[in-house]
């Protein structure tokens, strides 16, 4: 539909948006369109901004529902500051439940939407409890040793934890994944899409970049000591948890979208494949590393021992999604229930059970 790409044009410096003049039409407009990826990041940042407040009021569990799916005009300045960003989120209709787990059959898709929009009720419940401390059998807060509270459940469970990184793996590495740059890699590439001057193909990289970061070059300036640009969600955890590989991501990411302009099938199957394999390695590497930091801190400093396994236990449940190395639902499954099954949860796990866990993880996805 347009003149080929040369890669080599691609070069330190080239921004992903509507700047690029790489891609553009043969009237020279933009063909690049972030809009519908950065309203989903928004959406999962209001989400997290929103649930976050419970320190100083209390968390209504229906507004973080509708927030989940976008109804009743759920975002407001609280939730999503930047100027006029809340109005453009609820007027835009795009959420986050309806591609939750969405490489899944309905039914089963269904289950996990249902299973988030319960935590999030159960969540707001606990965030009552915030002056109460906790104990086996009993929700409240725990403090760690800088005096931070976090709140946990009956079982000793952060759920707000369980909601984010769950969130991280049912939408970041399943929607953008296996859904936009897997199956979306079939999509119409010699067609206009109405209205528009880009393809389908092309939208589908667009909208994974675009919920990936809302930055035009992700994590530029960036040094294995200090990231240079403000990322969330799995963005961030690519660059704490993947140091070899995510300089990579956004050369991959450009490349990945001139190979959608020049039809060139292999080269766009190669990058997108390349993605996909170092997210799920960044989430796998981010449980195994909270699960340690259970073990460094259970003895000297229960609260942020108990923050870290909410983080690594959401992480873990994010592994059903990491498809590219062959992990699933069981997988997944065998390692919480192993770690949390029994009748006092967190409050009767120990470090022989974390490590077992965390062998299993680091045989599979080659830690």
């Amino acid at each position: 539909m347009r003149p080929a790409i040369d890669y080599t044009k691609l070069v330190d410096g080239t921004k992903y948006d509507a700047s690029n003049t790489i891609f553009v039409d043969a009237a020279g407009k933009t063909t690049i369109d972030l809009t519908t990826g950065n309203f989903r990041y928004r959406v999962f940042q209001g989400i997290n901004t929103y649930g976050g407040v419970w320190k100083t009021k209390l968390v209504d569990g229906n507004v973080l529902k509708n927030m989940y799916s976008n109804t009743g005009n759920p975002f407001t300045a609280e939730s999503n500051p930047a100027p006029a960003d809340f109005a453009a989120i609820n007027a835009s209709g795009v959420q986050l439940r309806n591609v939750t787990a969405s490489s899944w059959d309905a039914a089963s898709a269904e289950v996990i939407r249902k299973k988030i929009e319960a935590r999030s009720c159960i969540a707001c419940y606990y965030k009552c409890l915030w002056k109460c401390c906790c104990y086996k059998g009993n929700a409240g807060y725990i403090a760690n040793n800088g005096g931070s509270k976090y709140l946990l459940d009956a079982k000793g469970l952060e759920i707000g934890q369980l909601i984010q990184k769950g969130l991280i793996g049912a939408f970041d590495l399943d929607y953008i994944g296996n859904v936009l740059l897997n199956k979306g890699l079939e999509a119409d590439n010699k067609t206009l899409v109405s209205g528009k001057n880009y393809t389908k193909l092309e939208q589908n990289w667009d909208e994974a970049y675009g919920s990936l970061t809302l930055n035009p070059i992700y994590l530029a300036g960036s040094t294995d000591a200090v990231r240079g640009t403000t990322e969330s969600f799995i963005g961030s955890y690519i660059w704490e948890y993947n140091k070899t590989n995510y300089a990579k991501i956004f050369p991959a990411f450009l490349k990945g979208r001139a190979a959608a302009v020049n039809n060139d099938a292999t080269e766009l199957k190669a990058q997108a494949l390349f993605i996909r394999t170092q997210m799920e390695y960044a989430i796998a590497n981010a449980a195994w590393n909270y699960l340690k930091k259970w073990k460094d801190n259970s003895l000297t400093d229960a609260g942020a021992a108990a923050h870290a396994l909410g983080e690594g236990l959401g992480f873990v449940y994010s592994l059903r999604f990491a498809t590219v190395h062959k992990a699933d639902a069981k997988f997944s499954d065998d390692i919480l229930n192993a770690l949390i099954n029994t009748d006092g949860g967190a409050w009767d796990l120990t470090p022989a059970k974390v490590t077992t866990a965390q062998d299993a993880i680091k045989a599979k996805f080659g830690l």
